[in-house]
């Protein structure tokens, strides 16, 4: 790393963990942005690691799990994937960069911006008035923009696939948002209500992309047209297209590889040695599948694995005010991908049954 992303960073306060978990997305997006802004870097590596990490819960049990590799969102010497995998990434790091913005910004972190008082006073609808403190997402739109769409120096397709998907990440943000209200009147009557904008919680925005990212339009370019490099006709091409996509809409321009098999190139670990889920309380439909979905259906077995976990237990309150508890051990049964090969033959009866029962 260089030192002069070090003395930013520096100078910026961006914590270790974040550094740790999204360093090369950090460094890029503080590197871009212009020298005045970077009282806002801190925020920007935390919005960056949030957005990944809720890429991480998103597809936790799918073949592609977001791995660390995703992070990697500028401009390379080689040729950069736009896939509909990179596609949600885009969204997801710019809609977390602008909701930690807008969230800080609402906090009082930053001396050039507050709430936004925009349009209060405002009769809003029946029997409610604007007012209170809305999140200032305008603020927090602009100033992402400034460190995540900088990434993009190119004019080449992928670039303007890049800066569309981005776009619907801020989107998203805005689309989520809640109108939380206060009432007032005689005796709590609640004659009129005062009512505000304020931000969604991130799981939802990340569940919202999620749907996005299920429903995403491949674009199908004039590959005639494109051949013509960065020319007008290639241009042309490329304005067509995206002529007939809409702004909410996650777009994606190459067919995704096969997350089953590792490929070290592309960053690809594969499913072998991943975890899935066959029992447990409360599991979804989605997850209760993944044993096939990463195992079956990728040419793997699933092979039961029991582990010693150690939790809390016979807690006990005692008065005045504490908690006490002992500390049990106890076996638990966790599920793996493993190879098809001469050990599954001498595996347990247990775990051999398990394997067929889902085969489907």
């Amino acid at each position: 790393m260089k030192r002069s992303t070090f003395l930013i960073l520096s100078i910026a306060g961006v914590y270790g963990a974040v550094l740790h978990a999204a360093a090369w997305s950090v460094n890029n997006f503080l590197m871009t942005g212009p020298k005045a802004y970077l009282t806002y870097s801190s925020s920007v590596a935390a919005g960056a690691h949030s957005g990944m990490e809720e890429c991480k819960f998103q597809f936790g049990w799918e073949r592609w799990n977001c791995p660390e590799s995703a992070l990697q969102l500028s401009t390379h010497n080689r040729l950069r994937s736009a896939t509909r995998e990179t596609s949600f990434v885009h969204a997801i790091s710019s809609a977390g960069v602008m909701y930690t913005l807008t969230r800080n910004c609402s906090m009082g972190d930053f001396e050039s911006c507050g709430c936004d008082d925009s349009r209060n006073g405002r009769v809003g609808g029946r029997g409610w008035v604007w007012g209170g403190c809305s999140d200032n997402v305008e603020f927090g739109e602009r100033i992402s923009k400034l460190f995540v769409d900088a990434l993009e120096t190119g004019h080449d397709t992928r670039a303007l696939i890049n800066l569309h998907n981005n776009e619907v990440g801020r989107l998203a943000v805005k689309a989520t948002m809640k109108r939380a209200c206060k009432c007032h009147g005689v005796s709590g009557s609640c004659s009129i209500q005062t009512c505000w904008l304020q931000l969604a919680e991130f799981r939802e925005i990340g569940n919202y992309l999620k749907i996005k990212y299920d429903q995403a339009h491949k674009l199908e370019m004039d590959k005639r047209r494109m051949r013509a490099g960065n020319s007008a006709d290639s241009r042309g091409a490329t304005a067509e297209t995206f002529h007939h996509v809409h702004a909410t809409e996650l777009v994606f321009l190459e067919d995704s590889p096969d997350y089953c098999t590792r490929n070290a190139s592309l960053g690809h670990h594969g499913t072998e040695g991943r975890e899935c889920l066959q029992t447990g309380k409360n599991l979804s439909q989605w997850e209760k599948r993944s044993c096939r979905r990463l195992c079956t259906e990728c040419g793997l077995r699933v092979e039961e694995r029991r582990t010693e976990v150690v939790a809390s237990c016979n807690c006990k309150f005692h008065w005045c005010c504490t908690v006490r508890c002992e500390q049990c051990r106890q076996l638990v049964a966790k599920h793996f991908c493993a190879r098809r090969d001469t050990t599954a033959a001498a595996a347990p009866n247990h775990i051999k049954r398990r394997n067929k029962g889902h085969k489907r």
